[in-house]
């Protein structure tokens, strides 16, 4: 006489060595499915800086449009500043993501690689024809071959320096040229200085891509005890900034986009060696040829 499988009664859950096979192979299933989309989920607290640093360079743009060039030129240093935020914030709430990452790198072309190309063209360069757009597109495909080869080396540089200008301290050389020029105290026509501006463009265009090494600031450490004249230094130069911002700060970055060329030339004169990528046959101790 035949016979047949017993009906499972509902409620009942099925057992025996195929259903555990069947139960871990779809069960690992969902719960990669489970995962995968946990990782497809962003970060709020720092992606909302870095998204606030995007509005900064494209309201630069648009004041820049509006021939409004003071508003434009805070603003890109107001995405300086919310820049160097949304990475710390990230790091301090254990928040890092590669698309965090990505996120920062498109903010960074537009605040600091579109916005100041178009601002400095918009006060100066129009003037100049051809000549004018060939400096801010150079200023600009600089910035953005400097921010892939930055996420392209990440993993390799030494720490302690960039390769080549960071594309906010080259914004910040340029905007930093048309808020002195534009101060009530100097008010220089924009077409007198058009050279000049054409100039600290391509300067700050081709620093950018360079091999030249600047200083990173990263390995100075925020918990160690400093002597006292270290805290009044830093409240002379807060003083100095709220006297006058624009005749303060644009010297100040343009030390610092000179210092690479002098670290560059003095190490070379030592006989040391000065690229910060390793070779691949040497091990990374730092600095390299």
């Amino acid at each position: 006489m035949p016979t047949f499988p017993r009906r499972r009664t509902p409620g009942t859950t099925p057992k025996g060595p195929r259903f555990s096979r069947l139960k871990k192979r779809f069960g690992r299933r969902a719960e990669d499915r489970q995962v995968g989309e946990r990782g497809r989920g962003i970060y709020l607290l720092p992606n909302a800086f870095t998204t606030a640093a995007l509005f900064c360079g494209f309201y630069a743009i648009v004041m820049a449009m509006n021939q409004r060039f003071e508003h434009a030129c805070w603003a890109v240093f107001i995405a300086m500043i919310l820049d160097g935020l949304d990475g710390r914030i990230a790091r301090l709430t254990n928040t890092q993501s590669e698309f965090g990452a990505q996120f920062d790198s498109l903010a960074d072309m537009v605040s600091f690689g579109a916005a100041p190309a178009l601002v400095i063209y918009e006060w100066s360069l129009r003037g100049l024809g051809k000549l004018g757009w060939i400096a801010a597109f150079i200023y600009c495909a600089c910035a953005a071959l400097r921010l892939a080869r930055f996420n392209t080396n990440i993993q390799v540089v030494d720490k302690r320096f960039f390769q080549g200008l960071p594309s906010p301290a080259a914004a910040a050389l340029v905007i930093g040229f048309i808020m002195m020029m534009i101060d009530p105290d100097i008010s220089v026509s924009a077409r007198k200085v058009d050279w000049v501006s054409w100039c600290i463009a391509v300067f700050a265009g081709l620093t950018m891509v360079s091999n030249v090494p600047f200083y990173s600031f990263k390995d100075i450490n925020f918990k160690k005890s400093v002597p006292f004249i270290a805290v009044f230094l830093i409240a002379l130069v807060l003083a100095l900034l709220a006297i006058d911002p624009p005749k303060v700060l644009w010297p100040i970055f343009v030390v610092y986009g000179l210092s690479g060329y002098a670290v560059y030339v003095w190490r070379k004169a030592k006989g040391k060696p000065v690229s910060i990528i390793p070779l691949d046959d040497e091990p990374d101790d730092g600095v390299r040829r």
